[in-house]
């Protein structure tokens, strides 16, 4: 790799119109392989549910079977939502993880559902854990069972996270507010912006976590990656044409549709109304989309204003050997 800045991959095994959710996940573990043999740092899944375009919901298990299948690279969660699961579920999910994969897993934690408001509902199984506010509680907890950390008065104090092993995974707060970024430099732990949700405050909340932070065991120094999307092809215009699956998925979902990834074909054929043109380049402003040297370019701009030395790249692609090459690309 001759990129100057440390690369990883952020993933939602994402379905593809014509497709299949087994033919995601395959490809998943296809790009996995592919990107460790190009030098990339890690490879995180997101989590997603009740959505036919995605098939990470469930990010553990898919973590599980891509490190099983890869053998160096760092794999990951981009993230576990935390009020979706009881601390302890995730603990002993990741130290199991840990245990089978010594010193390569991370553990990304976010505090968003990761869906609609009625299958959150059906997650949590209450209305009142719906709506309950107690992230950092949830967290704390989190990391205690993680640590063996409990004070001698709490009523979790003799309950073990199991396995237990030398070493625990390394954990990474997410967001795409100054919230997460704020309360990982108090905690002493990971962060990692996605601007490819928020663009506009990455570069001022990158740099308020890294001034900020708190050092702590795991983390000694502050570690900032700023995630973005980004379409990468050999030359602007075909970069430009493998988008236009990426516009028909956001207008979609801003209209509450969802579903698989649609095909190129598939969004020229769209009847584009001028509404719908306006918002496709709203949207595109989300997205890096080129040649490799206007996406290097864009990507090292960034990083540069984030102060950050590690990008994480989500590369939305109907055509996988086309996604295969827009990771390639970004390293040459």
């Amino acid at each position: 790799m001759t990129f100057p800045l440390r690369l990883s991959v952020l993933d939602v095994a994402p379905v593809l119109s014509g497709s299949t959710a087994r033919e995601a996940l395959t490809n998943s573990v296809d790009l996995a392989r592919h990107v460790e043999a190009l030098g990339y740092e890690r490879y995180w899944l997101a989590e997603h549910h009740n959505t036919s375009g995605i098939a990470s919901s469930v990010p553990a298990v898919l973590i599980g079977h891509i490190a099983a299948a890869t053998s160096t690279i760092r794999v990951g969660s981009g993230g576990v939502m935390l009020p979706n699961h009881a601390p302890l579920h995730v603990a002993e999910s990741f130290r199991l993880l840990e245990e089978l994969h010594p010193g390569r897993i991370d553990l990304g934690i976010g505090r968003a559902p990761g869906t609609d408001g009625l299958t959150a509902l059906a997650l949590r199984r209450s209305r009142e854990a719906r709506s309950a506010d107690d992230f950092p509680e949830q967290l704390d907890e989190l990391v205690r069972f993680l640590t063996d950390d409990f004070p001698a008065d709490h009523p979790f104090r003799d309950v073990v996270a199991s396995p237990q092993g030398p070493s625990a995974p390394s954990i990474y707060l997410l967001g795409s507010s100054g919230y997460s970024g704020a309360l990982a430099a108090r905690l002493g732990m990971g962060f990692a912006f996605a601007s490819h949700i928020n663009p506009v405050p990455a570069a001022k909340v990158l740099r308020a976590y890294q001034n900020e932070f708190q050092p702590s065991l795991a983390f000694p120094e502050p570690h900032a990656i700023l995630a973005l999307s980004a379409i990468c092809a050999d030359d602007d215009a075909t970069a430009e044409d493998l988008a236009l699956s990426l516009d028909l998925t956001w207008l979609r979902i801003g209209q509450g549709r969802g579903g698989p990834l649609p095909s190129v074909e598939e969004a020229r054929a769209h009847d584009w109304s001028e509404q719908d043109l306006d918002q496709r380049r709203i949207n595109r402003s989300r997205h890096l989309i080129g040649g490799p040297a206007k996406v290097q370019g864009q990507i090292k701009v960034r990083a540069a204003e984030a102060g950050v030395t590690e990008v994480m790249v989500l590369s939305m692609i109907h055509d996988h050997a086309a996604r295969r090459r827009s990771y390639e690309l970004l390293t040459t």
